[in-house]
């Protein structure tokens, strides 16, 4: 993108698409390394504030309603499986068959992953089967068509039932816009116009499908005299909908939200309707999105209410509204849901520091009295505060409790998340049922996670938490740059922003960002790097360290400007003061290519000997095991004991492609426990006689997100503490194969390209049956699971949508040694020059193999190359 077509500083333009319309509307006194590691550059309030939770008080079963999301899948695989099933998704949201709102999407493609990833309930927008927004208004009649449409594609699938129909989206925005009208008589024909259209929608779906769901009124604000008008008309019709949806869009929602909920109930009430499920069916800002600290905001008042609820789309399709990185990797919001997912038991009852007020600290508290676990949430303020838990039952907790608390950064929409960190543990004994936990320098983008469970024994490790310290690119030396501000409330369909600031226009020859940073000791650190980069290909600045060794930072390309990623490189630095400078042009390297927005830096003491450990008992598990604190060991939460038909699964965490070191720490008497990988079996491990144990194996993990899963088997009793994942990637016995030395047939052929491995790439897969890519000379020392990932990029865009970024997938077929081929999923990298890889799992024999990509309907990615390595290493 030429530097002149660049428009920036100001606010996004205003999106008007389907639910886009823009309406008003711990750390544990331990350690001052710990407050260093949070602080940032926010300033937290001298006072100290009290997030209060009542354990004794509970307010029903953990919902999990608010993990939804609109448009969060864009194709089967995108977001993958392994991103999927660990949320525990309650609800999402996806276009009609074949609608034209948007390039993918489609209901019909994405439920099926959705369903058998555990998903609850699937909701669909008729209406996006028009291609236009404002939509298309064609009349009644016309719009009848797109329902048979949509109805009876839906109704002939196994999954029709946990479906729910909305005929009209944001009926207020789209074809009867007097019902947000002052004027007397433009809403009554507004209304009357409603009315009429959603009995004869309401009949026709039902005639279609009899046994169909059906979702509305749908409006884009809430609307108590339209509400009470529509349900009053739509129970005198026989015509009341399953499911009663709006949308929460404004940042004064998070004021008002609780306010409508009352009103909302008491309109039901007056006319003597039983409570009808809610599903706000979007809610949030572009500035929430992928924020802990602002998502935790609003999960909490949708979990006090019981209602369902889904984030909006506003930018892409698959992502999960800016909660996924790639195909399989998580950024900081994930984690924030799969917090949410581990909720379990009743919910209790917290008071804030402040209900009701927009960005303040709100949060979520759980029970599990079976599990003899309690979990607070909170997020969302810079001031310390203390967390009071009140009324610990002794009867599920005894005499004495551990308290563990984590940490969860922002990593922006795009920057992959290692998973939370622990940062302190301690143990306590209640007073009066009661314990305070001080949490002090916070950061409102974070989100914090105190565990409480038994001590019946034992002292757990203190957690080894690396020095880390953040830098703004606003506060800097900025030479021929311009600071923004981004994602405030006035502007919150802005993007979110460390500090609501960054630095761009970065464009000029000695244009530069110096930062001025302090290390407490010499060594290797971690500089990560937050930024923005729209130019449609890498683009690169200079970094220097007190103003020497120049090289070149590589920026992958990014949705937009203000859609942050980041990227790390390690620089080594003595104890003491530094500077480190972000630069266009240096008299050695030359100039970079392209220009990026700076957000901010992180600088982190690299761990010589990276392990990350994942508690047994806060896994996801099935069967019925059972839960024990009589020895609370390394991490202070206790054991899980598992006999056959248990298992426990653990989302494990790897940085980059490559070999980990997976410990499994138990005990076991009788026979067998098996180790899988992401569903197939990889290490079986015999009975340790009692003993307490620790089990390795040595497994290619896929960057991102891969399901571990230990169970027992028959007449196995199996005591496990822990799994931890040693390493960073090693990719001893992997082997690399160039797409440009593979075989090409028919129009494939070789595409020079800078950005590649090899200065290559191959293009132009598929389109045929006859355009295939062949890596004929793939060896295999030994028949088995082989890891294959492939490095690719692709930039298909479709529509000319004014709100929709149009990024679409692409498809190849991988078939190995001439079997069966496999259908990938391959998702847009935003531009032709920007490499991702994804990872599959094939069987191959012994000796040399043949792997071929092709697509006979379709364009395939553009292959820059693949790796292959044996599952065990």
């Amino acid at each position: 993108m030429p530097v002149a077509t660049r428009t920036r500083g100001g606010p996004p333009p205003r999106r008007t698409g389907p639910g886009r319309s823009v309406f008003s509307g711990a750390l544990l006194a331990a350690t001052a390394l710990v407050g260093a590691t949070l602080a940032g550059t926010q300033t937290a309030a001298a006072a100290t504030q009290t997030f209060t939770v009542d354990l004794g008080t509970t307010t029903g079963a953990v919902l999990r309603g608010s993990n939804g999301a609109l448009y969060g899948q864009s194709d089967d695989g995108v977001p993958g499986d392994g991103l999927l099933a660990p949320l525990k998704l309650t609800t999402g949201s996806q276009k009609p068959p074949n609608g034209a709102q948007h390039p993918n999407g489609d209901i019909m493609q994405v439920a099926p992953s959705f369903f058998r990833n555990g998903g609850g309930t699937m909701y669909t927008n008729i209406q996006d089967e028009y291609s236009d927004w404002p939509y298309q208004n064609l009349g009644i009649s016309d719009y009848l068509t797109k329902v048979d449409t949509a109805v009876n594609a839906v109704k002939s699938t196994s999954w029709a039932n946990k479906v729910v129909f909305v005929p009209f989206n944001e009926p207020d925005g789209n074809w009867y816009t007097g019902l947000g009208s002052s004027n007397s008589s433009t809403y009554a024909s507004a209304l009357n116009s409603f009315e009429s259209d959603w009995s004869t929608v309401y009949r026709r779906i039902k005639s279609d499908f009899p046994g169909a769901k059906i979702g509305g009124p749908n409006t884009a604000n809430f609307n108590s005299k339209f509400f009470g008008d529509f349900l009053t008309y739509a129970k005198a019709n026989n015509q009341l909908p399953d499911v009663f949806t709006w949308h929460e869009l404004g940042p004064g929602s998070l004021a008002d939200y609780r306010s409508h909920y009352s009103t909302y109930r008491s309109l039901e009430s007056v006319r003597g309707i039983s409570p009808i499920t809610i599903n706000i069916d979007e809610y949030s800002n572009r500035r929430d999105l992928s924020v802990p600290g602002q998502m935790v905001q609003w999960a909490a008042m949708f979990e006090d209410t019981k209602v369902y609820a889904e984030q909006p789309y506003w930018d892409i399709a698959g992502n999960m509204d800016g909660n996924t990185v790639h195909t399989n990797i998580p950024n900081g919001t994930w984690w924030f849901w799969h917090w949410y997912a581990q909720m379990t038991g009743q919910t209790v009852q917290t008071t804030p520091p402040q209900a009701n007020t927009i960005d303040t600290l709100q949060g979520i508290a759980s029970l599990d009295t079976s599990r003899q676990q309690a979990q607070v949430i909170v997020g969302g303020s810079a001031t310390d505060t203390n967390v009071v838990i009140n009324h610990i039952p002794s009867a599920t907790f005894g005499s004495n409790v551990e308290v563990s608390v984590q940490a969860l950064d922002w990593s922006g929409y795009e920057g992959n998340s290692a998973p939370p960190r622990t940062i302190s543990r301690a143990a306590y004994t209640p007073s009066g049922g009661s314990i305070t936990v001080p949490l002090t320098g916070l950061n409102s983008m974070s989100a914090y996670r105190i565990t409480v469970t038994p001590n019946g024994g034992g002292t757990a490790a203190t957690p080894s938490v690396p020095y880390s310290a953040s830098y703004e690119a606003e506060n800097a030396a900025i030479t021929d740059g311009t600071i923004a501000t981004q994602g405030t409330v006035s502007n919150a369909n802005g993007y979110a922003a460390s500090g609501t600031k960054d630095v761009g226009f970065l464009t000029q020859s000695d244009s530069k960002v110096v930062f001025t940073v302090s290390v407490p000791s010499t060594g290797t650190y971690n500089l990560r790097v937050f930024y923005g980069n729209q130019n449609g290909s890498p683009s690169q600045q200079v970094l220097r360290v007190d103003g020497a060794n120049p090289r070149f930072v590589n920026y992958p390309s990014t949705l937009n400007w203000q859609y942050r990623s980041t990227v790390t490189v390690p620089v080594s630095l003595s104890a003491g003061s530094h500077t480190i400078s972000l630069a266009v042009t240096d008299p050695t390297l030359g100039t970079s290519a392209g220009q990026v927005t700076l957000d901010k830096i992180d600088l982190t003491a690299a761990q010589s000997t990276p392990e990350t450990v994942y508690e047994a008992t806060l896994a996801d598990v099935s069967g019925s095991p059972a839960y024990s604190y009589s020895d609370i060991g390394e991490t202070g939460t206790g054991r899980l004991t598992m006999t056959s038909g248990d298992s426990a699964t653990f989302d494990t965490y790897a940085p980059t492609d490559g070999y980990y070191t997976v410990k499994t720490d138990y005990a076991s008497v009788g026979g067998s426990s098996n180790l899988a990988l992401n569903g197939t079996t990889v290490a079986t491990y015999g009975s340790s006689g009692g003993a307490s144990t620790t089990s390795s194996a040595r497994l290619y993990l896929a960057a991102g997100i891969n399901r571990v899963t230990v169970s027992p088997s028959s007449g196995t009793t199996l005591t496990l503490r822990d799994l931890k994942v040693d390493g960073s990637g090693d990719t001893t016995g992997v082997t690399k194969y160039e797409a440009e030395n593979a075989t090409l047939a028919g129009a494939a052929r070789i595409q020079s390209n800078t950005w590649t491995s090899g200065g290559k790439d191959v293009g132009y897969i598929g389109n045929g049956s006859a355009n295939t890519l062949t890596f004929g000379n793939v060896d295999a020392a030994t028949a088995g699971r082989y890891t294959v990932v492939i490095h690719y990029a692709e930039n298909d865009r479709a529509g000319t949508g004014n709100y929709n970024t149009n990024v679409k997938s692409r498809t190849a077929q991988l078939s190995v040694n001439g079997g069966t081929a496999t259908t990938l999923t391959f998702r847009n990298t935003y531009s032709w020059s920007d490499f991702w890889s994804l990872p599959t799992t094939v069987t191959l024999n012994a000796g040399t193999n043949t792997l071929t990509l092709s697509n006979p309907s379709a364009y395939a990615p553009d292959i820059d190359y693949i790796e292959v390595a044996p599952v065990n290493g």
